[in-house]
């Protein structure tokens, strides 16, 4: 028995026990646990717990019946079949339906939805289920939504336009010129501008760890920095090598910036690399600053191979295939 030395019950030694194993313990096991320190204690034992321990009365008054009846349960369940609360859709018989209703894509932009062209998030479904009449959490929403077959995606690039009839010959013959140029030992290279970059404390997609409550703490809003700008990456890829050079623009994705990255290419790796180069051979996507219709590209190219000594040619992959650029070594 726990007793101090008046001979009445130690709660304390309870409760640094139950802080001991209690966080092992599922709900069956704390039960069992807590009534068998009650029977130890004998008189007063259940209430001395309780307090020592913050389970109820009424729950050690029934693990000790379990004790006593020798009740054990099959298949490693913590409660017996049938306990626990009714089912949300056994009281609310329509809850399911209107969720189904809600979710279904076939509703998006109908007047009488009131999800209509909004995020589907759990917070505002339970919202919206609320306002029907239903009694329902975000944690119960996201649970049926399981049951349903739900589950969170992202949008998947999957849905291809109109095909032109001389697709397939016009990525044959980039890829005979990339080959061809790559046989000969000439530089060739794949360029491309990414997506612009706010300079400064902005928030990031993604998680790292950090020391837990101490997040990396960044800026409410991303507005623009005055004073660091956006960073542009452009890259070049030399296929022959497989490295990629990335230089970074503050200003706009201009043509006279993208043929400047390939300068800056040239100088670092290029003509170390390709010293005795007599052409270099470029694949772009057909728009943005190296588009095939801008004027300015083909002038700061000129440009560029009147001041090289070399001659440039350049291989526009078709409007809407640059992520198919995949070529066959």
């Amino acid at each position: 028995m726990v007793a101090n030395r008046e001979g009445m019950i130690d709660e304390a030694v309870i409760a640094r026990r139950f802080a001991d194993v209690g966080p092992e313990l599922n709900e069956r096991q704390r039960r069992l646990w807590a009534a068998s320190e009650a029977r130890a204690l004998g008189y007063g034992g259940v209430a001395a717990v309780s307090r020592a321990t913050g389970i109820s009365e009424d729950t050690i008054g029934r693990g000790k019946k379990e004790l006593a009846a020798g009740a054990r349960l099959e298949g490693g369940r913590v409660r017996r079949e049938g306990a626990g609360r009714p089912r949300l859709t056994v009281g609310d018989p329509t809850l399911l339906g209107d969720l189904e209703r809600l979710v279904d894509p076939d509703t998006r932009g109908d007047p009488q939805s009131p999800l209509r062209w909004s995020s589907k998030s759990l917070g505002k479904l339970a919202g919206a289920l609320v306002e029907a009449g239903h009694q329902i959490s975000d944690w119960s929403t996201g649970r049926l939504l399981r049951s349903l077959g739900f589950r969170l995606h992202a949008n998947r690039k999957t849905r291809e336009g109109k095909d032109h009839p001389d697709r397939d010959a016009q990525f044959r013959h980039i890829n005979d010129t990339t080959r061809a140029a790559l046989a000969a030992g000439e530089p060739t290279i794949s360029i491309d501008a990414k997506k612009r970059e706010l300079v400064g404390d902005f928030k990031a997609v993604g998680r790292e760890y950090e020391p837990n409550g101490r997040p990396v703490e960044v800026r409410c809003h991303d507005f623009k920095d005055k004073d660091r700008g956006h960073a542009i990456p452009y890259g070049v890829y030399d296929i022959h090598a497989n490295e990629g050079y990335v230089s970074v623009g503050v200003s706009n994705d201009t043509s006279a910036f993208a043929v400047a990255s390939i300068r800056a290419w040239w100088q670092h790796l290029g003509k170390q690399r390709y010293p005795h180069a007599r052409r270099l051979t470029i694949t772009a996507d057909g728009g943005g600053s190296n588009s095939s219709r801008t004027r300015l590209w083909k002038v700061e190219l000129q440009k560029l191979a009147d001041e090289l000594g070399i001659a440039i040619r350049v291989c526009h992959f078709p409007p809407g295939t640059s992520k198919w650029n995949k070529i066959e070594l």
